[in-house]
């Protein structure tokens, strides 16, 4: 659906965005993931249509522009005329999207109650919480139905409860249409994004899946844990190194024999152990998302 290739962005002197290269899939959802003044709101401005690129290309539904009435947009810190209605600000933004008076209704009134503003239409969004206002950004930016749907840091001014609000929306979205956001917030991302593209100082640090960043950052270190007493057993074992008990029954360790694994193993059976755990040690994911972002 998106492919981008060697995006660049320069303002004056400084390089906002350098080499940046992914692709989105239909009904995929892409993170934006990296810290404020990561080139993360750039590159969206970009995907928009609301940049010019310095270099590189973009195609969307295989063709080298953007076709804007294909793509809904949720900017960072959206405007809302506080006289307007939530219906009439659908009405409005689906005129400028080329929508019929019909169609404009239509939509209007099931994104509305998809959103949970149905029992609010009729009110001035100038007495709308902060919650209730992102909503309705979300409304108008699929009011027209579009193929894509860019949202810049969707609920990072939200409390707890308006964030999982708009979190739960984005996971029935990602049914119908792809998804490109941005966050410098991992546990938005591990709740509802299928890719990854990590940014640090507008360059691309690390894609692919959370579970990706999650396996290629395991240790060496291994855990086994048995309803038997460990103490003198482990430190007789010649394939063992570095033991660290964390209690008679668990240990950590590493192995200074390829075949040590399966040398464990064998000897837990032969001396009838109940193994209650056994696992490779790794970064939880913030750790890892932390030693890839500062490589």
């Amino acid at each position: 659906m998106l492919t981008v290739h060697q995006l660049r962005k320069k303002y004056k002197n400084q390089m906002a965005i350098e080499g940046l290269s992914f692709t989105i899939a239909n009904n995929q959802c892409v993170a934006l993931l990296g810290p404020n003044g990561s080139g993360k709101t750039t590159t969206l401005n970009m995907l928009a249509g609301l940049l010019r690129p310095t270099a590189g290309t973009i195609q969307f539904l295989g063709k080298p522009e953007i076709n804007r009435f294909e793509l809904g947009y949720l900017p960072q810190y959206p405007a809302f005329p506080p006289w307007m209605t939530a219906t009439e600000y659908l009405d409005f933004a689906g005129k400028l999207s080329g929508l019929s008076t019909n169609k404009r209704k239509q939509n209007s009134e099931e994104m509305l109650a998809f959103v949970g503003l149905e029992e609010v239409k009729n009110k001035r969004i100038g007495g709308f919480s902060g919650g209730m206002k992102q909503r309705l950004g979300l409304a108008q930016a699929m009011v027209h139905e579009p193929k894509l749907l860019i949202l810049d840091e969707p609920v990072s001014a939200l409390d707890p409860e308006g964030r999982r609000d708009v979190l739960k929306i984005m996971q029935e979205l990602k049914k119908s249409m792809a998804i490109l956001f941005s966050t410098h917030v991992l546990h938005d991302a591990e709740q509802v994004c299928d890719q990854i593209v990590m940014l640090k100082d507008g360059r691309m640090k690390w894609t692919g899946s959370l579970v990706d960043l999650r396996n290629i950052q395991q240790t060496d270190t291994f855990a086994l844990e048995v309803s038997e007493n460990l103490t003198n057993w482990l430190p007789s074992k010649s394939y063992l190194q570095n033991i660290h008990f964390l209690s008679p029954n668990a240990a950590e360790f590493t192995f200074n024999h390829d075949k040590g694994r399966d040398l464990l193993l064998a000897d837990c059976l032969k001396d009838q152990f109940t193994i209650i755990r056994f696992e490779q040690k790794s970064y939880s994911l913030e750790e890892a998302y932390m030693e890839v972002v500062n490589q």
